[in-house]
Order: structure tokens, then C-alpha cells, then sequence
């Protein structure tokens, strides 16, 4: 299994295309490393699923891991069905490394297609810096039972604040013009201000590489909106490990001391390739949900999300971000979505069982990212990733199940906060009242302050937004936004393009006069109730000509960029085509150029080597000549030598000879011998003649 299915890189993502339909489908190549885990291409039939469970490759994702940011938020899905008692869950025995990395439980979760309960697996979470996790819950209700969505809230407030229903957003987009393309937009928001509610407007902030920016939103409560001011949370990369949903048949959960441990991770390249949001039920969802019954439900692609101005969606903002010298992104990224949407092959496996069948080494797997899941412990023997794990001490372990009770114990102590003394005001949006503070209790799921992390780990300085407007909210609920009742009952708008009437706030008219009974049958009254009721008339005219023109405009702008996709994957084949035949062209002329090369460097040595044997050759005749030279001229010296050695020796023997001829005669006169040899010995020859004629000797006799 390749690494770079897993994690995602958001600087980088390439599309591939598909050949069935030639648009441009994007395919995100991430780094998030969970690396080679399976070498035969199919994942370990060991982590099949349990009697009685079924691990979900599709489904929401636990809040606090990611939580949904709606510019109107609504109240939570109410259900008959109560949620069942809490699992006792377990977490794995390896962690990821870091001082600022906490374990946050699981929860139950609804799912309208079983009608049933889905239990999210906890999650291990590196904590936004400064911030504590306040979880949801469920509520019972007179209508039923109600998810209250839990936020990240700010570690250095002692109160929670509970507000009146904001109006609805007039946020629209850039009205300004970015400083640079390394900015990106932060939406505006109702501020209470001064005992009412004010517009501050959106402005740019400047993106970073490793942070997602989280913006000003609000969470709606039984008690009244709970305003989250804006915070630099860490890249989804570096957010920890998500674990996958798992359904339980009630036999299994409801055993008794049954526990329960997760093991299937969940890769966050679904943040980029398979991302959705259900504003609705306050979560976003990952997996296949392109078929087109689930956009009617609510349940929005990420760049639709964004672009039919429901919210503001941060991983989807920070690749727009890292892609924005790329025109061509977006709409490469909606013809991804098409051809998942026309072509259910394209789409993910829901199961872990269907997903250990996939051949991963397929081409049509591996195009279209089908797998989305590994177990725990392929990924913690894996290195290539970016994360590194440790194993969980057994005292660490007891304060894990310490502070699961903890955050069970602030859940209910949540819970019977925010429903008690339920204000009226929170079904009044826009009425002047006072907030209502409270004090909660302490989160048992703390980050740790910013100034006691490390580089890497401390957040960028949080740029200083506008002040509001000097204006107050619009006296009446802005045309488009339900009042609180209605949102418990009433269902969402089924088309994801359903345009959202766009209102400034309205200026503040003096106190009206005390008012006067008009008769019943005045001719001024009934004709100011027939303009009031034409205008209403007129107006809900004109509102469904623009739902009407929004619409078309809607399918236009989906022809439109079917039709671009078309030509982008044109162009992109003709260029590509042009890249292969001039890379192509390039490389026969560096081979040319290449062979030249070397003709010319062996030719160079080759002469190089001649010379060198000349050389080589003229100074072995030299070295020989001087050496017959010197010889000559040693044996020259050695003659003349021996010559003179000869003349010298000559002129000796002459010298004594002459000695003794001239001393012979005068000493034979002065002594005269009886022996005459003696007197003259003999010469050499002489006495080698006598010798000879001497008889030889007699042998003795024999006895």
C-alpha cells in the first residue's frame, strides 16, 4: 500500500486523468505517510470484522477531530430513538509522540440510512494550543432526543457566555482586493456589541503551510449561541489519528464489562479526495456520498459547501490556498466530483470487510484512491510517515480512564447547565437582551498554553480584525433564516444551491409612538393590509424568480464547467502530447550531442596516447644512447688505464734488468763462489731445463 494514500500534502496535488471519460479527477499525491503497509497489494484478512460489528470506511467524523463552521447555525437532529449507554472504550496501546497529544473519547452518533446509532471511535488528538474541548451530548427533548455539538473553546475564559440568535449572515465574499496571493479570506460575523448585535466585515489573513485558520463561528445550545472567537488550529496532517466509525448490533455493546478498542485508522487524504459536510447534523462526513440522493439531503461537497456561501470550510480554503497559483483547481476539483458522481467504480469501499478485497495494485484503484483505510498496527511498524508513536505508559493508561469519567462527568454537568432556564430570547433573533454568564466547569481535555510549546508547535500570532460597524442588527429575522422552533421541525433546504437572501442590517428607527385601535372597517387600514399583503405577495415572487434564476444560472455553471473540464482535459492532452514529443525531440539531440561528445573525447585520447607513446619512445633512444656514450668513454678510460698500468710495470722489469746486468760482473770479482749457480742462480727456464734432465728417481725395493 503506498505511503502517499494516507496523508495529505497540501502543497502538492496532481490530477490523473480517467480515461473512460476523459475529465480530470482530483487525486491528491500525500505525503500523511502511513507508508507500505502491504506489500501483495491487499490489506491483512486478520483485522476482518468482529461477530456483531462492522467497521464503517464512510461515515462522519469525530467532532473533535473537525468540527463544521456554518454561517447560520442550526440546531441539532433530533431523533426518536435514544442513544444507548456510553461504550467503555479502550484506546490503542501506541500513541503519536508529543507532550501536547491527548486521547479524546468516542460518542454515539446517528445514522438516518439504518436508522440507528453509529459509536465515533475516539481519536488521538494534538490540542489547538490555548484551547479546551467542551464535548457534545445528547438532550432529551419534547420532540425527541438532541445532539448539542461540542467546540473548542478558549482556555483563558472563566464564564460561558450565552447569547441571543445572531442574525442571519450577510457574508458575500472578497469586497476587497487581496495584499498578495498568499492570503486568504476570512468571513465576516455578527459581534454582540454594546447590547446588540453588530456586522464586522471579512478581511484577508495571511495562510500558513502547517495551520488552518479557524474562524469566528457560533454554536447553538438550548440555552442560547455560544460564540467561538477565531484560533489557529494545527494542519489536518498534523492533527493526530482518526479512527474509523463502527456500527454495533446491540447484543455485542450491551454484554456486560464489554470493552472496546479501536484499531481501523481512517487516512486523511479523504480531506482532500472524499469530504463532505451535513450542516445539519453539525458534521462533516468522509467516504462515498456522491450519489445525488445525499446532496438533496444536505449533504454538501466540500467546494460546494463553501461556494454556496453554507460556511466556511478550512480544509477546503487552505488547498485552495496552497493551489492558488492554479486557476484550473476548482474546477479541476467539482469534475473529480462529477466523474465519482457518474461512475460508482470510482467511489470508496463503506466497509473495512470491502476494503481488505480491493487489489490495491489495480491502476483503477490506485487512480482513484479507493483505499481509505489501514489498521493501527500496520501503521505504527510503519517509518515512512511523518508521524512518530510511543507506546502508552500504564500510568498514562489510568489517567486516560480517569479522564474519560471526567469528560463524561462535564458532559452531564453541560447538559444541565444549558437546559435550565432556557431563555426566550434564543427564539428571538436579533432582540436587545442581556447574555446570559455561566460558569462551567474546567475541561478535563486541556492544550497546553502557546508559550510552553516548542517552535514547531506554537501557533502563528493571530492577526487583529476590524472593528464592527457602528450599526445594529436588522429589527426583523432576515428573510431565509427559520426562528429556532422551526429549525426543530422543519427539515434543511434540499438543493445544496439554494440561494440565501442577502440582507444588511437595518437602520435603527426611533421608538414608534403609542399605538391607536383602528376600526375594523377603516378604509386606510384595509388598504395598508392589501399593500402589506400584495408586497408579501410580490416579494415571495420575486424570491422564487431568484431561486428559479439561481438555479438555472446553477445548471448553467455546471454545463459551463462540464464543458471547461472538457477542454482543460483537451488541452491537457495536447500539451502533454507536446511535452512527449519535445522531451523526446530534446533527448534524440542530447544523444546526438552526447555521441559527439564522446567521438571527440575518444579521438582526443587516442591522440593524447600517440603523443605520449612518441614521447616515450624518444626518450628510450636518448636514454640508450647516453648509456652507450658513457660506456664507451668507461672502457676508453679502463684501456688507458691498463696501458699505462703495462708501460709502468715494462719499464720496472727494464730497470731492475739493467740493475742486475750492470751488479752482476762486480760482484762475481769480489767474492768468487765454489758454486757457480748459487753465485748465478739459475733463470726460471733454466731451471725447469735442468730439472727435466735430471734421471728420475729409483722406487724403493719391496720387502
Amino acid at each position: 500500500m503506498p505511503a502517499s494514500i494516507f496523508f495529505l500534502n497540501s502543497s502538492r496535488i496532481n490530477f490523473a486523468r480517467h480515461p473512460s471519460s476523459g475529465l480530470l479527477a482530483a487525486i491528491v499525491i500525500v505525503i500523511l505517510g502511513l507508508g507500505g503497509f502491504v506489500a501483495n497489494g491487499r490489506a491483512d484478512p486478520s483485522d476482518a470484522d468482529a461477530p456483531g460489528t462492522q467497521v464503517l470506511t464512510r461515515g462522519p467524523v469525530h467532532e473533535a477531530f473537525a468540527g463544521i463552521i456554518s454561517y447560520d447555525p442550526e440546531p441539532g437532529v433530533v431523533v426518536a430513538k435514544a442513544p444507548p449507554e456510553l461504550i467503555e472504550e479502550v484506546p490503542p496501546e501506541e500513541r503519536p509522540e508529543g507532550d501536547n497529544v491527548a486521547w479524546i473519547p468516542g460518542y454515539w452518533a446517528w445514522d438516518d440510512e439504518r436508522n440507528d446509532f453509529l459509536w465515533m471511535s475516539g481519536t488521538w488528538r494534538a490540542l489547538p494550543p490555548g484551547r479546551a474541548w467542551m464535548a457534545g451530548y445528547w438532550t432529551q427533548t419534547p420532540q425527541g432526543h438532541q445532539w448539542i455539538s461540542g467546540y473548542w473553546a478558549d482556555d483563558a475564559t472563566t464564564d460561558t457566555t450565552y447569547l441571543p440568535a445572531p442574525p442571519s449572515s450577510v457574508e458575500t465574499g472578497p469586497n476587497l482586493e487581496a495584499p498578495s496571493s498568499d492570503y486568504g479570506w476570512t468571513p465576516g460575523c455578527w459581534l454582540w456589541y454594546h447590547g446588540h448585535y453588530a456586522w464586522r466585515p471579512g478581511y484577508w489573513t495571511e495562510g500558513r503551510a502547517d495551520w488552518d485558520w479557524i474562524p469566528a463561528h457560533y454554536v447553538w445550545t438550548p440555552r442560547g449561541y455560544i460564540f467561538v472567537d477565531g484560533f489557529w488550529d494545527y494542519s489536518v496532517e498534523r492533527r493526530g489519528i482518526l479512527f474509523a466509525p463502527v456500527y454495533f448490533e446491540t447484543s455485542v455493546y450491551s454484554r456486560r464489562d464489554y470493552h472496546y478498542s479501536p484499531t481501523i485508522v481512517i487516512g486523511l487524504s479523504v480531506f482532500s479526495d472524499h469530504l463532505f459536510l451535513r450542516p445539519r447534523y453539525q458534521h462533516y462526513y468522509f467516504g462515498d456520498y456522491y450519489a445525488s440522493n445525499y446532496e438533496e439531503s444536505g449533504i454538501y461537497a466540500s467546494f460546494s459547501f463553501q461556494s454556496g456561501r453554507h460556511g466556511y470550510d478550512p480544509f477546503y480554503s487552505r488547498q485552495r490556498w496552497a493551489h492558488r497559483d492554479d486557476r484550473a483547481w476548482e474546477h479541476q476539483v467539482a469534475a473529480s466530483y462529477q466523474y465519482r458522481r457518474d461512475h460508482e467504480s470510482a467511489r470508496p469501499p463503506r466497509t473495512w470487510s470491502a476494503q481488505i478485497k480491493i487489489d490495491t495494485r489495480s491502476p483503477e484503484a490506485a487512480q482513484n484512491h479507493v483505499q481509505v483505510a489501514v489498521s493501527i498496527d500496520q501503521l505504527t511498524k510503519s517509518k515512512d510517515g511523518p508521524l512518530r508513536f510511543q507506546p502508552v505508559a500504564r500510568g498514562e493508561r489510568k489517567q486516560i480512564v480517569q479522564r474519560g469519567q471526567e469528560v463524561q462527568k462535564s458532559r452531564e454537568q453541560r447538559r444541565s447547565v444549558e437546559n435550565t432556564q432556557v431563555s426566550p430570547s434564543v427564539s428571538a433573533p436579533g432582540i436587545a437582551v442581556e447574555p446570559a454568564k455561566v460558569q462551567l466547569p474546567r475541561s478535563p481535555i486541556v492544550a497546553k498554553p502557546a508559550n510552553r510549546l516548542g517552535r514547531n508547535q506554537a501557533p502563528p500570532k493571530i492577526q487583529q480584525p476590524p472593528k464592527p460597524e457602528q450599526k445594529s442588527e436588522p429589527k426583523t429575522e432576515t428573510p431565509g433564516r427559520r426562528s429556532h422552533e422551526d429549525r426543530n421541525t422543519t427539515p434543511p433546504p434540499s438543493h445544496p444551491s439554494e440561494p440565501k437572501i442577502k440582507s444588511g442590517p437595518a437602520r435603527s428607527d426611533p421608538a414608534p409612538a403609542e399605538r391607536q385601535v383602528q376600526p375594523a372597517n377603516d378604509p386606510a387600514a384595509n388598504a395598508e393590509k392589501k399593500s402589506q399583503r400584495d408586497a408579501r405577495v410580490q416579494e415571495q415572487k420575486n424570491r422564487q424568480n431568484a431561486e428559479r434564476q439561481t438555479q438555472a444560472e446553477a445548471v448553467k455553471n455546471q454545463q459551463e464547467s462540464k464543458r471547461h473540464a472538457r477542454d482543460l482535459d483537451n488541452q491537457a492532452r495536447q500539451e502533454s502530447e507536446q511535452r512527449a514529443k519535445d522531451a523526446g525531440q530534446k533527448n534524440q539531440e542530447n544523444s546526438r550531442r552526447n555521441d559527439r561528445e564522446r567521438a571527440q573525447q575518444a579521438q582526443q585520447e587516442s591522440e593524447r596516447q600517440t603523443r605520449a607513446a612518441e614521447t616515450r619512445k624518444a626518450e628510450e633512444a636518448q636514454q640508450r644512447t647516453r648509456e652507450s656514450e658513457n660506456k664507451a668513454q668507461q672502457d676508453a678510460e679502463q684501456n688507458a688505464q691498463v696501458t699505462a698500468l703495462r708501460a709502468q710495470e715494462e719499464a720496472l722489469r727494464k730497470a731492475e734488468q739493467q740493475a742486475r746486468n750492470e751488479s752482476g760482473p762486480a760482484e762475481r770479482k769480489a767474492a768468487p763462489t765454489a758454486n757457480p749457480a748459487a753465485a748465478h742462480p739459475p733463470k726460471k727456464d733454466q731451471r725447469k731445463e735442468e730439472k727435466r734432465k735430471q734421471p728420475p728417481a729409483e722406487d724403493p725395493p719391496s720387502p
